[in-house]
């Protein structure tokens, strides 16, 4: 069974700043789109790794994953991205081989992620068909309004913070995209597409240190983790 793995670095960055595209700044040293391609290619599962960036940055992300000793020779595939992160998914897909069977979307913003969780996905999603990574919710979580007054609290029990990757069989993933695509409906995440076709999508618990770089907070976070020895 094939496995191709899209990962999603087209984004700005905006709320993070910045003179450079977040993908492209330095965590301890390396480029932090590099740190992120580098566990696709350490998962034992990944067959092929899609990169999607924005046009104006595909000759200089080229040169930094050739620069890279560790991922020299790789042959990670590049794309162009699209305006939103849903229209970068699309490119991503419309470059999949046609013998892929699964497929990986994950956040490039994610450094830090284990290829052993990479794995974990990947051979769930072979049995159940969706699975994404998530942890509990740690505070308390309250729905409010507009005008700010909270309307209810729902029972932290049931409530997961989810992370990247989320693995597919390809079919749901491209009809759930086609779908959004029709109704001109757009989520922040493409396990919220597979769920509108009524699929079942499952959870499997990840790690605290697989964070999401989008403020100068968490690059400080990051550098820490790295720091004490927390993330590879």
């Amino acid at each position: 069974m094939s496995v191709t793995a899209i990962v999603l670095a087209a984004g700005e960055g905006s709320r993070l700043g910045g003179p450079a595209p977040k993908g492209y700044l330095s965590i301890g040293g390396r480029p932090l789109i590099v740190r992120t391609v580098e566990k696709f290619f350490l998962a034992r599962t990944i067959d092929n790794v899609i990169l999607v960036v924005a046009q104006k940055e595909l000759q200089r992300c080229s040169e930094l994953l050739g620069a890279d000793s560790r991922l020299s020779g790789k042959g990670c595939g590049l794309q162009p991205g699209g305006a939103t992160r849903q229209a970068s998914v699309m490119r991503g897909l419309a470059k999949l081989d046609p013998e892929c069977d699964l497929v990986a979307i994950h956040d490039g913003a994610r450094p830090f992620i284990d290829p052993r969780r990479i794995d974990q996905c990947v051979e769930a999603a072979r049995e159940r068909g969706a699975v994404v990574l998530g942890v509990r919710v740690r505070d308390t979580i309250k729905i409010v309004s507009q005008e700010h007054r909270v309307e209810t609290t729902p029972p932290r029990s049931t409530l997961w913070e989810i992370q990247t990757p989320q693995v597919f069989r390809r079919e749901w993933i491209a009809q759930a995209h086609d779908r959004a695509l029709r109704d001109n409906f757009e989520a922040t995440d493409d396990a919220t597409l597979v769920e509108r076709m009524n699929k079942a999508v499952y959870v499997l618990e990840g790690d605290r240190t697989n964070i999401k770089i989008t403020t100068p907070e968490d690059l400080v976070l990051a550098e820490a983790l790295l720091r004490d020895g927390r993330v590879g």
